[in-house]
C-alpha cells in the first residue's frame, strides 16, 4: 500500500466516512512489494505478531533484502533456520542484528520487557535442543520469560521429578521431544496447564523423521496436549506466547 492510500483511509477516518475497525482492517491488510516478495507489514495489527523470515529455501540477498525492509518499518527482525553466512550478510544491513547459534535465529531489537507469566521450554534430549531453543528464543524475543528444562526424558524419568515445582510454576509449557515422543503426555499427566508438543526428527529409523514421535503427541490420553508440527520450534514458540499473553493468574 502507497502513502497516498494510506493518507487516503486517514482522511476518510477523520471525516467520519469510516470507523476505526474499518480503518484498522484496511491498514492491517497493507503490503510492501519488493518484487520477489510481498512483505506482509499489516501483520502485526492482524495477528498480534510481526512478520518473520523463514532464510530456508532463500538466497542471502532475498534474506537481506527482505530483513532490511521489515527492519525499517519496525525496527525489530527475526529470522529462523539462519546459517552463519546469512547472518553474515544480514548484520551488515540490520544495525544491531545478533545471532543465536544453537536455535539458529537472527533477530535485532527483541522486546525487553518480560511477561511475569513463565513459559516453560523442556527438552527430552541434548539433541532436541536446537528446536527447543528455537521455541525459546522465539518467545523471548516475543516478550516473555522463559525457563529452560533441558534433558529429561523418559529413559531417565526421575529426572524429570527434580523439576516438577519449575513445570508447575509454568504458565505455559513446550515440550519438545524425539524418538517415541513420549515426554509430552508424561508432562501432560503432572501438571494441569496448557502443553504445546514438539515433535522432533531426531531418532533411529522407525521415527521415520519425526512422525511417530508426532503421532504419539496426537495420540496422548493427557488432557490439554495440543501438537504443532515437526520441528517446529518457532510455532510453538508464537502459540506458547499467544497464550501466555492471554492466560492470567
Amino acid at each position: 500500500m502507497e502513502n497516498g492510500e494510506i493518507i487516503r483511509i486517514l482522511k476518510s477516518l477523520k471525516s467520519g466516512k469510516i470507523s476505526i475497525d474499518d480503518a484498522v482492517s484496511r491498514l492491517s491488510s497493507t503490503y510492501e512489494s519488493l518484487g520477489f516478495a510481498n512483505i506482509d507489514v499489516g501483520r502485526k495489527l492482524r495477528t498480534g505478531v510481526s512478520e518473520v523470515i523463514f532464510c530456508e529455501g532463500k538466497t542471502t540477498e532475498q534474506v537481506v533484502e527482505i530483513a532490511a525492509a521489515i527492519y525499517k518499518r519496525s525496527k525489530r527482525l527475526l529470522a529462523t533456520r539462519a546459517d552463519p553466512e546469512t547472518f553474515a550478510m544480514v548484520k551488515k544491513a540490520v544495525p544491531g542484528a545478533t545471532y543465536n547459534e544453537k536455535a539458529r535465529i537472527i533477530m535485532a531489537n527483541p522486546h525487553r520487557k518480560r511477561s511475569r507469566r513463565r513459559i516453560g521450554v523442556v527438552s527430552a534430549g541434548t539433541s532436541d535442543i536446537p528446536v527447543a531453543e528455537e521455541a525459546a528464543v522465539t518467545a523471548e524475543f516475543l516478550g516473555n520469560s522463559v525457563d529452560r528444562i533441558y534433558d529429561v526424558g523418559v529413559a531417565g524419568i526421575h529426572r524429570l521429578f527434580g523439576h516438577l515445582d519449575r513445570l508447575k510454576r509454568a504458565n505455559v509449557l513446550v515440550v519438545v521431544a524425539g524418538m517415541e515422543g513420549a515426554l509430552a503426555s508424561v508432562v501432560g499427566g503432572l501438571v494441569g496447564g496448557p502443553i504445546i508438543g514438539v515433535p522432533t526428527s531426531v531418532g533411529y529409523g522407525a521415527s521415520f523423521g519425526g512422525l511417530a514421535s508426532m503421532l504419539t503427541m496426537l495420540n496422548s490420553c493427557a488432557p490439554g496436549v495440543t501438537v504443532v508440527n515437526i520441528d517446529n520450534g518457532f510455532g510453538a514458540g508464537v502459540a506458547a506466547s499467544l497464550i501466555n499473553s492471554k492466560r492470567g493468574k
